[in-house]
């Protein structure tokens, strides 16, 4: 446990990142919400949690001593599966995918092969972050799994679903990324607006369902050719 900060203070529960832990983190989490439901917010990642807190607000020793014993516990939790399964639809195919084609070329793959591949795994959310809404989601088939870009992207559309390694994501809103970019989800999965305002938690189920270009537009999907137009 680190204090960060008068207002942050971060908690490791392990050196290993190992996707078993996010549901555990995402119970952790429910844990200290329910314990002090003062504090402003809780971040899981792989390994840890970062917790906002108001310190006149916040009894701060009696925190760091709940998550001290916590910690103790940590591995001998035992989550209740009740997290979501999110069904994200997934257009693969170059028109939005500037990467799949070389991609597939890399690991000796049709295009067929990767897009079977990456969709028929059931990935877990693993963290949230980079970008307001970005869900780190593992593990991708390591017959899939490619290195990022050494020289990032200024801009990735909004919507693209990318490889790094063994993560996968979708890019929620036009960013600069240096993600393998192999599909394009047309749904919007980050609204300031909404209640919540990402579908994603810790510990979330998520898979990718393939469609057809039709049914891409139909959804609001933008292609290549429609994004240089807009842009004109």
């Amino acid at each position: 446990m680190i204090r960060l900060s008068e207002t942050h203070l971060i908690v490791y529960v392990s050196d290993i990142i190992d996707i078993s832990h996010a549901p555990k983190l995402a119970l952790l989490c429910r844990d200290i919400k329910q314990t002090f439901p003062e504090l402003i917010d809780l971040i899981p990642s792989y390994t840890s949690i970062m917790i906002e807190f108001h310190p006149c607000i916040t009894n701060v020793t009696a925190l760091e001593k709940h998550l001290k014993l916590s910690l103790d516990k940590f591995e001998q939790l035992k989550p209740v599966d009740q997290h979501e399964l999110i069904e994200l639809p997934t257009y693969y195919h170059p028109d939005v995918a500037p990467d799949i084609e070389s991609l597939a070329k890399c690991h000796a793959l049709s295009l067929d092969d990767v897009i079977q591949l990456h969709s028929v795994q059931e990935y877990t959310v693993c963290a949230i972050g980079f970008a307001p809404g970005f869900a780190f989601l593992g593990t991708v088939d390591e017959r899939i799994s490619t290195a990022r870009h050494i020289e990032p992207r200024m801009r990735v559309a909004k919507g693209s679903v990318g490889i790094a390694d063994q993560q996968t994501a979708v890019y929620p809103a036009e960013s600069p990324g240096g993600w393998q970019i192999i599909g394009n989800c047309p749904i919007n999965l980050f609204d300031p607006s909404a209640d919540p305002i990402t579908p994603f938690k810790v510990g979330d189920k998520v898979r990718f369902v393939p469609i057809d270009r039709e049914t891409f537009i139909e959804l609001g999907g933008v292609l290549k050719r429609q994004q240089v137009e807009t842009e004109s």
